[in-house]
């Protein structure tokens, strides 16, 4: 999506970098010139990941492995990051985790987990990041990968919903705060169905994922590519986006908007039954 370099003399820390979209974005972020760090808790992931995007990108990619729910690793991680690059120029709050469950069959841990992992995590990193910005007199970067529920509530994900919705306020919130004391910008991605090997198959087993087929749930009839996600990403993080802040992005080909009409189920209407319809009205 952008020009070559776009990204040159930036140092990026993605949480969450080893796997999965998280790894997408920063295979993409490295294409693009930037140093990267991918942080997450097993370190075998992170190497194997880091050597796969190196070999594919030139780049450099540091892997650093902690906790996000623990606010003294984040410290680590930063001190790390800097010894290595000079600087972090930007956060990206990836890492999460989720059950799809009736809340009843949740036990508290649980919703300790998810919400440890989502919104005290994403709490954490930006809170140090920030911190360390603020007094590095650095104009940071923020971006958050959020959920489309996260305004409108979902059943049977509720502690994801909770975690990701405090995640949405955040952003806006700090968006105000830290953009205009201190040229911090803060966005986040609310993406839609992303398929990633391990999570998908977790959050929907058996014959569940045909169930949930992207021709009847999704407008454009397809799931999202990782690299659509990266793109957004990458702009979003760039200096071409220096103007947003704030902002939250639905990348989803349509699905929350096609479970928020009242009507959008009626497109399994056949064109004989509009006929009908239509006569029936005439009467």
């Amino acid at each position: 999506m952008l020009r070559d370099n776009a990204l040159k003399g930036k140092t990026i820390l993605v949480t969450g970098g080893g796997t999965g979209l998280g790894k997408s974005m920063a295979t993409y972020f490295s294409s693009l010139g930037a140093n990267v760090a991918i942080f997450s808790r097993k370190m075998p992931v992170l190497e194997a990941a880091a050597k796969e995007i190196e070999e594919k990108t030139g780049g450099s990619v540091l892997p650093v492995t902690g906790d996000v729910r623990d606010y003294e690793s984040i410290e680590r991680l930063l001190e790390t990051v800097v010894a290595k690059y000079g600087q972090v120029d930007v956060l990206v709050n990836n890492a999460a985790g989720n059950f799809v469950s009736p809340t009843e069959r949740l036990s508290h841990r649980a919703f300790e987990s998810v919400i440890g992992i989502v919104l005290q995590g994403t709490t954490n990193c930006t809170l140090a990041l920030g911190k360390y910005w603020i007094k590095n007199k650095i104009k940071g970067n923020v971006l958050s990968i959020t959920t489309t529920y996260a305004w409108t509530g979902s059943g049977y994900v509720v502690p994801s919903a909770c975690a990701k919705a405090g995640v949405l306020a955040m952003t806006r919130s700090l968006a105000v705060e830290w953009g205009k004391k201190y040229g911090i910008r803060c966005n986040a991605i609310a993406p839609g169905p992303f398929p990633t090997e391990g999570a998908w198959s977790n959050l929907l087993p058996g014959d569940l994922e045909k169930k949930f087929s992207p021709e009847n749930k999704i407008p454009v009839g397809r799931y999202g590519d990782h690299q659509e996600l990266a793109n957004l990403a990458a702009y979003l993080v760039s200096d071409f986006a220096a103007y947003v802040n704030g902002e939250v992005i639905t990348i989803d080909g349509g699905e929350w908007l096609q479970g928020a009409g009242e009507f959008n189920d009626f497109s399994v209407v056949t064109d004989e039954m509009w006929d009908m319809f239509a006569s029936m009205r005439g009467k």
